[in-house]
Order: structure tokens, then C-alpha cells, then sequence
């Protein structure tokens, strides 16, 4: 049946065009803001950056345009937004322990969860956005965990032949990453968890990282925001994400990141792929053109199909998105309203 209207619904505009049967067009509200570069940089203009352009290149990754501007115009104003939330959690974790007459335990860690495809720069953020945090007096003990050390070892994804599909939600070990999670909410004063080594490309299984009393954790992954599966029984578990206190998606156009993807593959082969311990020496003998049609090849087979099914769909779930131009810059940030 017609209404005879239509409109555009993508999320992340603030209002979206309606056009109605008589050709007036009106506006329809959506539950996102999107504020652009300079309205977002002027939210935090009075605000000196707590980091320096020293500290900056060490966390940059790979192929990343980071620099003391992008920290200033983006990461200043989302510090400051992410610590108004946190000081709101402890005063809502005051006022249901003053209503419960003192029932309840300590204030669990603020969780924040950070998602986005391979190559996006999301690890950058995440870094960025800890250190951050950190220099904020009201929360200075901040942890980051990245979801890769939950991947299932090389063994166990070559035993269920899913090596190719590295990185996809099938591959990691769901329940312990679970158990991680649950355990930082649950306000444990010590957690720990795995880590991975991308120079091996396998999890290590004598090490772990101590997590000790945090006042904020960053959870960063590709499958992070992943809604919950439904099980056998047609009954719908819990997902991680149900723990978090805050989501972000770090976001920009297909093709971009696909290139971002050949170029930092290029870096590597000229720089880690080296060391005689990589999992990927292989590829540091290839030619150039052969590198790029490897690279090229492992996007197309891997890492774009993942983002494609798996990744894109969760963008949504987040409460800001963080979308990216073809330089690395942020273009705008999406926020959803309260």
C-alpha cells in the first residue's frame, strides 16, 4: 500500500528529507546528531590537548594520518564527552546505592567498546582515546583490551578449517571473551586476558594481561558490537556488547579502506615481514605488483566479505560513529541521542 511519501532514512543523519504526495517536503526526525568537522573540533576549542605530538607518533599505526590536529579537533572533544558519561555512571551508581539503603557492591568499571573493519585505524583510536582518558583526574587508571587474544589458536582454526575465515565471529572463543567481560562488570579486582601477536599471527598462550581495579576499559575488535546468537532452542544469549557502557564505530567508505588495506599490507612487507620470526615472510620476496595482487586478493577473499556481513551491519548498535575521508581524517561524528 502507498503512503505516498518518502523518505530517507539512512541513519546518521540528524533530520532526513520527506517528500509527501502534494511535492512539499518537510522534515523527519532521527534518533542520530551528525555534526561535522568544525562543529565538532569547536566543542573542545578551550581545552588544551593532554597529549603532545611526541606521545602522538607512538601510538599512530601503520599507514595512519595521525597527528596533533586530528587530536585536537577529534579525539579532545570525544575525551571530554566519554568523561561527562563516566562521572553520569558514578552518579547514577550513588543514587541507586542511596535508593538499594547500601545493597550494592562498587561502582563497576565504565566499558567502552570500539569496533570497525582491518585497516580503518582503530586500534589508533583506541590508543589514542586511552591515554586520553587518562589524563582526565577523574578516571586516571584506564585499560584497553583488544579482542584478538580471544581468537581460537592456529591449530584449533586449522583443525576446523576455518583459517581463511580469521577474523570472523566463528573464530574467536566467544565464552572466554564472555567470561572476560562478565568479570570486568561484574567488578572483579583482577582480570585477565590473552594476548596475540600479530608478528607470529597466533595467540600466546603463556602470556596474559593483568587487568587491576580499571576505572575504564576500551574493548576494541572488528566483531565487538555483534548482537547476540540465537540459540538451538530459539532462546537469544547474551552478547558482549550487552556490557557495554559506551559503543564506537570507526567508519569510512569500502573502497578506502580496501586501499588502506594494500598500502599498509606494502608497508609491512617492507618492514615486519622482514623479521626472520613473521608469520608473513613469505611475502617479503614478492615484487610490488605481485604484493599488491596478494594483498589485493586476501581483502577480496577475507577481510572485505567479513566487513561486508559481519562488521558494516553492527555500525549501527553504536552509540558514535566516527566516519573517516580518504586522507584518515574524520569527517563527522554520528552520535545518537539520549
Amino acid at each position: 500500500m502507498s503512503t505516498g511519501a518518502s523518505a530517507d532514512l539512512t541513519p546518521g543523519r540528524g533530520v532526513s528529507a520527506v517528500t509527501g504526495s502534494n511535492g512539499e517536503h518537510h522534515r523527519e526526525a532521527s534518533p542520530y546528531v551528525e555534526l561535522d568537522r568544525a562543529t565538532w573540533a569547536a566543542l573542545a576549542s578551550e581545552t588544551e590537548s593532554p597529549i603532545t605530538s611526541e606521545e602522538i607518533a607512538k601510538l599512530r599505526g601503520l599507514g595512519d594520518a595521525l597527528d596533533l590536529r586530528e587530536v585536537i579537533e577529534v579525539y579532545l572533544p570525544l575525551s571530554r564527552m566519554l568523561s561527562l558519561y563516566v562521572e553520569s555512571a558514578r552518579d547514577l551508581h550513588h543514587a541507586q546505592e542511596s535508593f538499594l539503603h547500601g545493597r550494592t557492591p562498587p561502582r563497576t568499571p565504565f566499558v567502552i567498546g570500539l569496533a570497525g573493519s582491518v585497516a580503518v585505524g582503530k586500534s589508533t583510536s583506541a590508543r589514542v582515546l586511552q591515554q586520553m582518558l587518562a589524563r582526565w583526574p577523574q578516571h586516571p587508571k584506564v585499560a584497553l583490551v583488544t579482542t584478538d587474544g580471544f581468537l581460537l589458536p592456529n591449530a584449533e582454526l586449522a583443525k576446523r578449517g576455518l583459517m581463511e575465515r580469521k577474523g570472523f565471529p566463528e573464530s574467536y572463543d566467544r565464552r572466554a571473551l564472555m567470561r572476560f567481560v562478565v568479570d570486568i562488570k561484574s567488578g572483579k579486582e583482577e582480570v585477565e586476558a590473552p594476548v596475540y601477536s600479530h608478528l607470529v599471527y597466533d595467540v600466546l598462550p603463556d602470556e596474559r594481561i593483568t587487568i587491576q581495579s580499571p576505572d575504564i576499559v576500551i574493548i576494541e575488535g572488528l566483531n565487538v558490537l555483534q548482537p547476540a546468537r540465537t540459540q538451538a532452542d530459539g532462546r537469544t544469549g547474551l552478547a558482549i556488547s550487552d556490557f557495554f557502557d559506551f559503543s564506537i564505530f570507526v567508519d569510512a567508505a569500502v573502497p578506502d579502506i580496501r586501499e588502506w588495506y594494500v598500502d599498509r599490507f606494502l608497508r609491512l612487507r617492507e618492514t615486519a615481514f622482514r623479521d626472520p620470526n613473521s608469520y608473513f615472510g613469505k611475502y617479503a620476496a614478492l615484487s610490488h605488483d605481485t604484493a599488491v595482487d596478494e594483498a589485493r586478493r586476501i581483502w577480496d577473499t577475507i577481510n572485505g566479505p567479513n566487513l561486508e556481513q559481519n562488521v558494516l551491519p553492527t555500525r549501527s548498535r553504536a552509540r558514535l560513529v566516527l566516519r573517516k575521508e580518504a586522507d584518515h581524517s574524520v569527517r563527522y561524528v554520528r552520535v545518537r541521542k539520549i
